[in-house]
């Protein structure tokens, strides 16, 4: 028999879930804290801060439904564009971020990974995000994994030169290179790909966000900006999900 979690959509709108499927991946590109900001007559740096509390909130709640793999879409390749001042405001939040919840997170069975190529983030960061991942390698419950300083076209293009470096030193051969030796070079080697990718604030795209591994993911968009993405949200794009007749190409 199905296990089914309930909760109200709306006060006189329910919806229910089926626990027996729930997403074993769900990745989310954090998008509108600029613009959460900007309708509150705030600075930009005080949406990011509040985008930072909904990590926590989200956290827990794909903890509690059973979610595997969280990936947050925290910094792109192309983000590097924008303001100093607001690069800065990131980093710094990202560090406060890591301090405040590591002991928790690792206390509840949150193993952090991530995607992306830090070389380039303020030394800080470096120490806090490789602490962070170091400390929770164990954990089981739930990985959450921040793709920082990732562009999927980057990641595609490191793959090919990874893959073309072993084929010159005979690591490999021409005839092994298949899809899954590729994802073997992915910085998302050995995590699933995302079943549910959700992006908030009104944008339609992925903003090269897991170009290879979102062959066949969901898509669910909210004009809801992350800022104010509650447990209810998660639960909402969840059980649309279900609703989804999920062929991979096929004919059932």
């Amino acid at each position: 028999m199905r296990n089914i979690f309930k909760s109200k959509k709306k006060e006189n709108e329910n919806f229910e879930l089926d626990m027996d499927n729930i997403p074993n991946h769900i990745a989310i590109i954090m998008d509108g804290n600029g613009r959460w900001a900007k309708e509150k007559k705030m600075p930009r740096s005080m949406g990011h801060k509040a985008g930072m509390e909904t990590i926590r909130v989200v956290l827990k709640e794909a903890t509690r439904l059973g979610v595997k793999n969280l990936t947050l879409y925290a910094f792109s390749t192309e983000n590097w564009s924008r303001p100093k001042d607001e690069v800065g405001t990131i980093m710094k939040l990202l560090v406060t971020y890591l301090n405040k919840e590591l002991k928790e997170c690792h206390e509840n069975g949150v193993k952090m990974n991530l995607l992306g190529d830090i070389t380039k983030l303020p030394e800080d960061c470096q120490k806090a995000l490789n602490n962070a991942i170091e400390t929770t390698k164990n954990n089981t419950k739930i990985n959450l994994n921040f793709a920082l300083n990732y562009g999927g076209r980057d990641e595609i293009i490191r793959a090919i030169k990874l893959i073309s470096e072993d084929v010159k030193n005979n690591k490999i051969s021409e005839d092994d290179i298949d899809e899954i030796l590729v994802q073997n070079y992915l910085y998302t080697k050995g995590i699933p790909d995302p079943d549910l990718i959700i992006r908030p604030s009104g944008e339609q795209r992925l903003s090269n966000f897991l170009l290879w591994q979102c062959a066949y993911s969901e898509f669910w968009y909210s004009h809801i900006n992350w800022p104010e993405f509650k447990e209810k949200d998660l639960r909402r794009a969840i059980a649309d999900y279900q609703n989804r007749d999920r062929r991979f190409g096929k004919v059932k």
